[in-house]
C-alpha cells in the first residue's frame, strides 16, 4: 500500500532584525507538524512535504550549519535522494536566502515561490493562487512579528483556496536563541493541532493562549505597586485562597494560572497578570 501523501501548503521564512525562523503549514493529513517543519536559530529553516522525506529536516539543518547556501542544500539533498520526483521542499537560510524545490512526480497542482527570507510551496492545492497568497501575505507583513506573519499568511492560502483536499491540522514553529521557555530553549513558540475539522481557526485560538501564558510586555508597560495596588492585590488574592506574604501569595497564584513567566517580584506587575486577576 502506498503511503499517505503530505498533501500541504507551507512557508519557510525568517526575520533577520528579529533573529527568527519559522515554519508554518496546513495539510489534510494527521499531525502535519509532526513531518513537515524545522528550524534552527541562526541556522535556517525548512519545510520538507508531498511523500515526504523526514531527513531533509535535520540533514537539511545539518548542511546549513555547514555553511551551503538554501539553495545549496536542496540540490545536495534532492540530488541524493531516488525519491526526489515526488519531493517537496523549501529552505531559508542564515542569510535569508531561500529555495523551493518542487519534484515533477507531486500531484498537482504543485508548486513554489520563493524570495528574500521566505520560500512558500504546496502540493494537491485548489490552484498556484495559495502559493501566491502565501507569498503575497508574507511580503506585505513586515511589520509584524514573524509568528503572526506566518498565521496570516496559513489565512491567505487557506483563504484562496488551500488543499484541495480539505484541512486536518497546522502547525507553527517559531525559534530564536533563548527565547523559549525560562529562555533555556530555542522554541519561541511551538504549536500543533493534529486533527481538527478547521485546524487553522484552532491554531489561532492556542496560539493565543501561549502569547498569554509566554508573551513579553515590554517593561516600559509594567504597572508600578503601590500601596493601594498592593491593598487591591492582597484582597483579591486571598479571596482565591492565597493568602500570606504578597509576593509569595502572587507567585503561588500565578504559577497556578501557568503565569509565571510574566511575575518579577512584587515592586511592579506586568499589566496582563493584573487583567487576569482582576477577571477571576
Amino acid at each position: 500500500m502506498d503511503r499517505p501523501v503530505v498533501a500541504t501548503f507551507s512557508i519557510c521564512a525568517c526575520d533577520l532584525d528579529a533573529e527568527q525562523w519559522g515554519v508554518a503549514t496546513q495539510s489534510k493529513f494527521l499531525a502535519v507538524g509532526a513531518v513537515v517543519p524545522w528550524a534552527e536559530p541562526h541556522v535556517g529553516a525548512i519545510a520538507t512535504q508531498s511523500y515526504a522525506n523526514p531527513r531533509y529536516g535535520p540533514t537539511g539543518l545539518e548542511l546549513l550549519r555547514e555553511g551551503l547556501t538554501a539553495e545549496e542544500v536542496v540540490e545536495r539533498l534532492t540530488a541524493a535522494d531516488e525519491g526526489r520526483a515526488q519531493r517537496q521542499l523549501g529552505i531559508v537560510d542564515a542569510r535569508g536566502r531561500s529555495a523551493t524545490y518542487t519534484g515533477s512526480g507531486c500531484h498537482p497542482w504543485a508548486g513554489g515561490s520563493a524570495g528574500p527570507c521566505f520560500a512558500a510551496q504546496g502540493n494537491i492545492l485548489v490552484s498556484e493562487q495559495t502559493v501566491a497568497a502565501l507569498a503575497a501575505t508574507f511580503e506585505a507583513t513586515a511589520s509584524r512579528p514573524l509568528a503572526k506573519r506566518l498565521l496570516d499568511c496559513l489565512d491567505a492560502a487557506q483563504a484562496a483556496g488551500g488543499d484541495r483536499r480539505g484541512q486536518q491540522s497546522a502547525a507553527l514553529l517559531v525559534v530564536e536563541r533563548n527565547a523559549g521557555y525560562a529562555k533555556l530553549s530555542d522554541a519561541l513558540v511551538d504549536l500543533r493541532v493534529d486533527d481538527h475539522p478547521q485546524p487553522i481557526t484552532e491554531l489561532r485560538r492556542i496560539f493565543d493562549i501561549h502569547q498569554l501564558l509566554f508573551g513579553k510586555t515590554p517593561d516600559s508597560a509594567w504597572i508600578a505597586v503601590d500601596d493601594e495596588l498592593a491593598r487591591e492585590l492582597r484582597a483579591r488574592l486571598e479571596r482565591l485562597g492565597y493568602d500570606g506574604d504578597l509576593a509569595d501569595a502572587l507567585a503561588r497564584w500565578a504559577g497556578t494560572e501557568n503565569l509565571e513567566e510574566r511575575i518579577d517580584g512584587i515592586e511592579r506587575v506586568d499589566p496582563v497578570v493584573l487583567s487576569e486577576l482582576r477577571a477571576r
